[in-house]
């Protein structure tokens, strides 16, 4: 049993949600007071109209711009804390972060697969989640829709869809400037203008500016890392061309230089017995890992970072046409992002001129690798009017992403069987940890995805609707790959295939899918909503595509389908929006990084490893029982589990156990949050407390390998996490000074664990800090 200080609070916490029974997390959007209460409407986007969350049939969770701002986060890694149905991967680089909703996500290097959870920013579809989590900055709302998706969003939309929306620009004049700064020399400042240009256009400029100098010690040469420096602009244009046709222009600049994320020892490595980075753990016990959860240092002598560069344009359209909205939204997005990555964990490889045979632990691998993107998309959709028996939105989507990937490996030559001709031929050639050999891979892939999609509702009576809703899809996804050994000799490294693999594949697959829905909702009087769906979701054809791919490799992984089972109830009065949801989905040819663990080694290859099934209960609520007192909360109970498992590619069946009932990855079987705001008046300003608590049960962080074990390195501990900030506002909220408190219980805690036996990755929330942030409006 845990015995830290906010175990209390977090038995409090539990009990008061589970009384609830009752559920959307979120703070109030703007819209109408709910008559006989204090809550305004809370307004999305869920299903591409703007709607009352409370009216709209999907497990959906929102986040608005106070509750972001109040969270004084920097990214997604710290706000998903506040969905219960989301977890966040962290990986070395942007490209290879990833989102898990209900238990479901791609976790790959490869350039030739997609996410299964859809993250869509102004209504664009990005290739790559990490393209929109590097910095929120100027969000209006986010919404995470849990579930398949496919029939309105559908581009790998298998599992869920994080919906980000952006702030409009304002009917009058106005402007804000954010300052915020935190400890470990942490600055942060935004400023935005918005209004009117004449009597039919408005625009908003936001312009953002970050820094960090890092909380992470490499003993190496001295400095602090895992830090960032990033500088964002964001520009928009509303124009009402007439009376029935309206343009929306958005254009943004961002780029970042992060010296993140470096993989930390948690447990020992065996690769310097005297470095000063060493944790202190006795490694794995009696089957259970020590970790060092205190380990804040690492001893690198290449900085791990991470550069990007990213431009977005995009032009919607709204035009009248009768009764009927026709839209258009046409978007250009280019993304570049290099990798540099410490691959050794150490900052002796490389100097001692040893021999490097397979058990050895001291060699050096260096890698560097950049990536650009370019992405066209163009969605045309026609939406009824509203009102009538039939609602119904029909469209046409289609979707091309190029990518262009460079990545070379700097490393020790190996004792190898493949080596010992060159050597012979060579007199006085080693192969030693100092001699550093290297080879380089080009590759590029692209995808291109067409889809023809509806989905509407009939009023079969004045309580009963009728949901009904089909999307076709048509994918293609292609690459060309090449690696080389950069040796003049041709040697073999770790890691660095010999010249005599040098290799050229190219591929190309296409699949089409037919994604349905069926759903029927029940206006049960004016307070509430019942509602029970099936729907499908479908994720495309994927390859392997990454440094070292091998013949094996270019073989295509197909589609991932899902089917899911949702009821739901919205409650909806003056003082509570409550809404509970309990569902299950199936996966069918799950795309995944499959264990092989035949040859005493485990190597991961994404193929389609096999089904899983997810099931659980959900609870979101908000509850404002006055006007300067709001507690909100989410609830989540999910069991995600194996089915079936393939044996890897090449490993006879013999050699694998049956996996089925297992965890799934970065699926905690509980997870719950609880926010409360309070405002309270004085005479010449209002003092404003909110607090959030963040309860993640223990997850499994990696799939079990081939006789069906999982490493306990792999489990990651369970945590609990309050922040809370004291804020002071004057002149009706011009300005706000606000103090911030981060993980005010000091409770380290692990997000990731990257492999190796050794490493992973510790997010800066997993201590205690604090800062000061002031704003003003004008």
């Amino acid at each position: 049993m845990k015995t830290n200080a906010l175990t209390g609070v977090r038995n409090f916490a539990l009990t008061a949600v589970a009384a609830a029974i009752v559920s959307p997390i979120t703070h109030a959007q703007e819209g109408d007071v709910i008559e006989g209460g204090f809550l305004d409407e809370i307004i999305v986007t869920a299903q591409k109209r703007e709607q009352s969350v409370q009216d709209v049939p999907i497990a959906v969770s929102v986040l608005d711009s106070d509750k972001i701002e109040n969270a004084h986060a920097v990214g997604f890694e710290s706000l998903q804390q506040l969905v219960p149905s989301v977890s966040f991967r962290k990986g070395n680089t942007n490209r290879n972060s990833a989102v898990v909703v209900r238990g479901i996500g791609t976790i790959s290097f490869s350039t030739a697969a997609e996410p299964s959870v859809s993250t869509v920013v102004d209504g664009v579809v990005l290739g790559r989640s990490g393209q929109a989590f590097t910095d929120l900055y100027d969000l209006e709302r986010l919404e995470v829709l849990r579930g398949p998706q496919g029939t309105l969003f559908g581009k790998n939309a298998s599992a869920g869809v994080v919906n980000l929306t952006t702030k409009r620009p304002s009917e009058e004049f106005e402007g804000s400037i954010d300052v915020s700064a935190f400890e470990d020399d942490e600055f942060r400042i935004k400023g935005r203008v918005s209004g009117p240009l004449s009597d039919n256009a408005r625009a908003s400029l936001t312009v953002f500016d970050g820094s960090f100098d890092g909380y992470i010690k490499n003993e190496f040469n001295g400095d602090t890392i895992q830090g960032y420096d990033r500088q964002g602009v964001r520009g928009m244009l509303e124009w009402d061309a007439s009376e029935n046709v309206e343009f929306l222009f958005i254009a943004e600049d961002y780029s970042a230089d992060d010296d993140c994320c470096a993989d930390l020892s948690l447990l020992p490595n065996g690769r310097d017995l005297n470095s000063p980075a060493n944790p202190n753990s006795l490694g794995v016990v009696n089957g259970v890992a020590d970790l060092d959860l205190d380990q804040r240092s690492v001893d690198h002598d290449l900085t791990t970072r991470t550069i990007d560069d990213s431009t977005s344009l995009s032009m919607q359209v709204e035009a009248g046409v009768g009764e009927y909205t026709l839209t258009s939204i046409t978007a250009y997005r280019e993304w570049d992002n290099t990798e540099v990555r410490e691959g050794d964990f150490t900052s002796t490889a490389g100097d001692f001129g040893r021999p490097v045979d397979f058990s050895s632990t001291f060699f050096q691998l260096h890698d560097i690798g950049e990536q650009s993107w370019e992405q066209l998309s163009q969605e045309v959709r026609l939406a009824s009017p509203t009102g009538n028996a039939l609602t119904w939105q029909a469209g046409l989507f289609y979707w091309n992403l190029k990518s262009d990937r460079r990545f070379r490996r700097d490393a020790s030559c190996q004792v190898h069987p493949n080596n010992d001709p060159i050597l012979a031929a060579n007199p006085g050639l080693t192969c030693l940890d100092s001699d550093i050999v290297a080879a380089t891979a080009n590759f590029d892939t692209e995808f291109k995805n067409f889809s023809v999609f509806g989905e509407g509702s009939y009023a079969v009576t004045e309580n009963v609707d009728v949901i009904f809703g089909l999307r076709y899809t048509d994918d293609e996804v292609s690459f060309n790959h090449r690696r080389i050994n950069d040796d003049p000799f041709g040697r073999r490294g770790v890691g660095v295939r010999g010249a005599g693999n040098n290799s050229d594949f190219t591929g190309v697959t296409d699949e089409t899918d037919t994604s349905g829905k069926l759903g029927v909702t029940w206006a049960i009087g004016d307070s509430g909503l019942f509602y029970g769906t099936v729907s499908q979701g479908y994720k495309g054809p994927a390859f392997n595509v990454f440094y070292n791919q091998a013949l094996a490799n270019t073989l295509p992984i197909s589609s991932e389908s899902s089917e899911q089972i949702e009821l739901g109830y919205k409650l909806t009065t003056g003082n509570l929006f409550a809404n509970f949801a309990i569902f299950s989905t199936d996966i069918e040819d799950l795309q995944a990084n499959n264990i092989d663990t035949s040859l005493g080694t485990a190597t991961t290859t994404l193929t389609n490893a096999g089904d899983i099934s997810t099931e659980g209960i959900e609870v979101d609520f908000v509850w404002q029982p006055t006007e300067n007192f709001q507690l909100s909360g989410g609830f989540a109970s999910i069991t995600a589990e194996i089915d079936r498992f393939n044996c890897p590619v090449g490993v006879p069946s013999t050699a694998c156990t049956d996996r089925s009932g297992l965890d799934v990855p970065f699926s905690p079987d509980l997870k719950y949050s609880l926010n409360a705001n309070y405002i309270m008046p004085f005479s010449s300003f209002d003092m404003i407390l909110d607090a959030s608590f963040v309860h993640v049960d223990e997850q499994v962080a990696g799939l079990p390998a081939n006789d069906g074990s999982v490493a306990p390195q792999a489990i990651l501990p369970e945590y609990d996490i309050l922040n809370a900030s004291l804020a002071f506002s004057f002149n009706d909220d011009k300005y706000r000074l606000s103090l911030i408190g981060k993980n005010l219980g000091d409770e380290s805690y692990v997000t990731t664990f990257s492999g190796d036996g050794f490493r992973y990755q510790i997010p800066r929330d997993a201590q205690r800090y604090f800062g000061i942030s002031f704003r003003a409006n004008f």
